[in-house]
């Protein structure tokens, strides 16, 4: 067929369905007439819905309705099922044709569905932005004029905890050269009663400076045995080393991790170093405190960094005796930051990469007082993830120079494809 000849039957049609939405529109004098709730909208999608069923049945059966080919053919029509469905239409009732042998799955409204899947995506979008059942029902209602029930809001977002299982239990990269490890607190059910418990997120930065995070857990065990689970689960899904991990001192890990990768660096986070740090300090000494603090973590040399300990705790041990404890207790897993160049120090100063994630994840959860179930709080984080991840889609600041910096310090523990 020319392009030509194509372009005349494609303007044939065009105008062919301009002319018959003039003639539907002849009387058109208000809104609701097209959009209201016996409108033309719900008129057409009635019978367009209809109509396509029509054409699956009889692609289903082989024949046209009525045909003499359908005579002793084995299977037949055999009327209809009327059933309402929902969209943002709002509600139709519609007749769903059936076959004598009940084999006929229609595709466009399949058996048992009650709504169309894109009005299914809408609802779990407004869930994964931390709507409530209560408040998704009424913007469905302002919105479309539809009621819909909590059981169906239920049944769409339960659909998700396969996708959790399964990205839960998805393969990981061999090698992560950096892991940032974290917890949020939510109030959860369990067993009749609401209790604290703790989501711990795992977000690793892989060879080409993206960010993924790799796993979420509910605390059921606490310190070294459930960090040990987490790690264990890790490497059972294909990581086989990690570089650096930073945490913000939670405990067990670092003993935890280097029983299950003993050549991993374990670095406390700064800035949490920092903010534990200012606890114990009046708001007029803070500054000053800051100041003396900053001498320390940004000295170029773990010696001379102890030095600078060693002048900070003179000055202020008298006055807050706790910060020289707590900085000269957890030394060792802070001097490992001194031996890696200015590119490296910059992503693993701080555990901000995944506190950012918390941050936006807290947004979310803020409605909700507890969750019925950890499967429930694992739902909505999951749906939350994955719209914060889309905004992931540039590396790591400077990563072209850190990779080489790590091939450098680590040696053939880096790919030799990361750069």
């Amino acid at each position: 067929m020319s392009k030509a000849k194509a372009n005349a039957e494609e303007m044939t049609s065009e105008e062919a369905l301009d002319a018959l939405l003039d003639k539907l529109l002849v009387d058109y004098k208000d809104p609701d007439q097209v959009t209201g709730k016996n409108g033309l909208l719900k008129r057409l999608t009635k019978r367009i819905v209809e109509k396509a069923m029509e054409r699956e049945m009889t692609h289903h059966l082989g024949y046209e309705k009525h045909s003499t080919e359908g005579y002793n053919s084995g299977n037949s029509r055999n009327g209809h099922t009327d059933k309402t469905i929902t969209g943002d239409f709002g509600q139709v009732d519609i007749s769903t044709p059936r076959d004598r042998e009940g084999t006929f799955e229609p595709k466009m409204i399949p058996k048992r569905e009650t709504h169309f899947k894109g009005f299914d995506a809408k609802i779990i979008s407004m869930y994964s932005r931390g709507m409530t059942t209560r408040e998704i029902q009424g913007h469905l209602k302002d919105m479309y004029g539809v009621d819909v029930s909590p059981e169906l809001i239920s049944s769409v977002t339960e659909g998700v905890i396969e996708e959790v299982t399964e990205w839960q239990n998805r393969p990981l990269d061999k090698v992560y050269p950096i892991i940032y490890l974290d917890a949020l607190w939510l109030k959860i059910k369990d067993e009749g009663h609401i209790m604290n418990k703790a989501i711990y997120l795992v977000m690793g930065i892989d060879m080409s400076g993206a960010k993924q995070l790799l796993g979420m857990w509910v605390q059921k065990t606490e310190g070294a045995k459930f960090w040990l689970q987490i790690l264990t689960d890790l490497k059972n899904r294909g990581i086989e080393d990690i570089l650096i991990a930073c945490v913000d001192g939670l405990k067990g890990f670092p003993e935890a991790i280097n029983s299950i990768y003993p050549k991993t660096e374990v670095q406390l986070c700064i800035v949490h170093m920092i903010r534990n740090s200012l606890r114990y300090v009046s708001y007029k000494d803070r500054k000053k405190l800051v100041t003396d603090l900053k001498r320390v973590y940004c000295a170029p040399t773990a010696e001379s960094a102890e030095q600078e300990l060693d002048s900070l705790c003179e000055t202020w041990d008298k006055q807050y005796p706790t910060i020289g404890k707590l900085w000269k207790s957890n030394w060792k897993n802070i001097i490992p930051f001194f031996a890696y160049p200015p590119e490296i120090r910059k992503i693993i100063y701080t555990t901000n990469a995944i506190e950012s994630l918390n941050f936006s994840l807290r947004k979310i959860i803020k409605n909700r007082a507890s969750f019925p179930s950890d499967e429930a709080a694992l739902k909505l984080l999951y749906l939350g993830v994955m719209n914060v991840s889309r905004k992931w889609t540039l590396p790591v600041r400077n990563w072209g120079e850190a990779v080489n910096q790590l091939a450098i310090i680590f040696g053939d523990r880096v790919p030799l494809n990361a750069a």
